[in-house]
């Protein structure tokens, strides 16, 4: 059976009816203690480091984390007073992403443009997952 609809396609969809955030805007963004940084890149994918302050959410689990009534719900994503904006390698994903989770009802879900790449490249702030794993038992 052949593709009716390509992967660009969807993205582009995806991108018209949620919020984009550049990667200067995601910089300013990160300011504000109600804005929660989502990487749902592959575990795979994060051995080059991840954005400092990031959660890791996996893309074939964001759903089941998202969703009250599921297993796997992590309270996080319950937080209405957070904004959270996903980021993936280049973009694509955290963009279907972030129209799932708007489908699914969330109001407070946005995408970083361009993903780990654009962040990269612009010499944002990262930190490795070691100093995450760091971060993250001082604040416990």
């Amino acid at each position: 059976m052949p593709i009716t609809k390509g992967f660009r396609a969807l993205v582009d969809e995806a991108t018209a009816q949620i919020t984009t955030y550049s990667v200067a805007e995601v910089r300013v963004r990160l300011q504000d203690p109600s804005v929660q940084i989502v990487d749902i890149r592959d575990i795979r994918e994060l051995n080059d480091g991840t954005v400092r302050g990031a959660f890791h959410a996996p893309r074939g689990m964001l759903e089941f984390w998202v969703d009250p009534e599921s297993p796997y719900h992590k309270p996080l994503f319950a937080d209405a007073s957070k904004e959270f904006i996903l980021f993936c390698g280049a973009g694509w994903r955290s963009a279907l992403a972030a129209k799932t989770l708007q489908d699914m009802g969330m109001r407070n879900v946005a995408h970083m443009d361009g993903g780990w790449g654009a962040w990269r490249e612009a010499g944002a702030p990262v930190e490795t997952l070691e100093e995450q794993k760091a971060r993250r038992a001082a604040k416990a």
